[in-house]
């Protein structure tokens, strides 16, 4: 995994919507899977700002959400749909045809599970997944115990899922107790990662995730068995990391590559 470690979550939000920006400008019609929840806000910010002052074009990318409550519909202000209208495709030019969010009220929720992970698959997969985690180390709604193989499914939440939530409902006894989520295996699938954390409520599961074994009790730690993560954290997520040194110096030498400065890397020296 990349990690990279910033002073703030604003500097880290921008670090990572550049990752996302230089793909849609390298493949236009590229697949995003996305996230819901209060880290990605200030990346969709940034996005939209890139579209709107920079010209951004989402005209031809596709997107998969990760996840979205039973039980809620599009126009519900807590749906996961209705986040992402409010967030960030009310304010790019992406077709609405092409985005895509778990319909919560299915009347197969089966059959819609297997549709979703088809419709991703004639999409040609995703080419970069943005992801969160939560305090117990959950990636979607895949709470801990889950498969580290599964698919898009229905998921029962867990009391802690539930109790973080509960200020976005007013109270727990409103928070559904039921979602449909990507699967961890579906996540793995992904061709590129893009990992954020912020705060240091997300410090244990920042270090679970990168540094931790891989187990099912973490299913964040699944990513370390994907090819290329990219893990964009701040400052108080980044603090229990016991790397923390060598994260740095191999992001300076990465930078230094893609920059072109070989010559301080020893390359090409004479």
């Amino acid at each position: 995994m990349r990690v990279i470690i910033e002073t703030n979550s604003q500097a880290a939000s921008r670090r990572a919507a550049h990752f996302v920006a230089d793909l849609v400008k390298r493949k236009p019609d590229c697949t995003l899977g996305l996230a819901t929840g209060s880290t990605p806000q200030m990346l969709y910010r940034e996005l939209i700002r890139l579209h709107q002052e920079e010209g951004l074009d989402f005209s031809q990318v596709r997107t998969f959400n990760l996840d979205e409550y039973v039980g809620l519909g599009p126009a519900h202000p807590q749906s996961y749909r209705h986040f992402m209208q409010v967030n960030l495709f009310d304010h790019i030019n992406v077709a609405p045809a092409n985005t895509h969010v778990p319909d919560g009220r299915a009347l197969d929720f089966e059959a819609h599970c297997r549709q979703y992970e088809q419709l991703i698959k004639e999409a040609g997969g995703i080419d970069l997944q943005i992801l969160g985690v939560g305090t117990d180390g959950h990636i979607a709604f895949n709470e801990p115990g889950s498969s580290l193989g599964s698919r898009t499914r229905l998921k029962t939440l867990a009391s802690e899922t539930i109790r973080d939530n509960a200020r976005f409902f007013g109270g727990e006894e409103k928070v559904p107790r039921l979602a449909v989520t990507m699967g961890v295996g579906t996540i793995l699938e992904s061709r590129r990662c893009l990992f954020l954390a912020f705060g240091p409520h997300k410090a244990i599961a920042v270090r679970d995730t990168v540094e931790g074994p891989i187990t099912a009790q973490v299913t964040a730690s699944a990513l370390q068995l994907h090819r290329e993560v990219i893990g964009v954290f701040d400052e108080a997520a980044a603090r229990l990391l016991v790397r923390r040194d060598y994260y740095a110096e191999v992001e300076r030498a990465q930078c230094l590559l893609e920059s072109g400065k070989l010559r301080e890397l020893g390359i090409g020296a004479q």
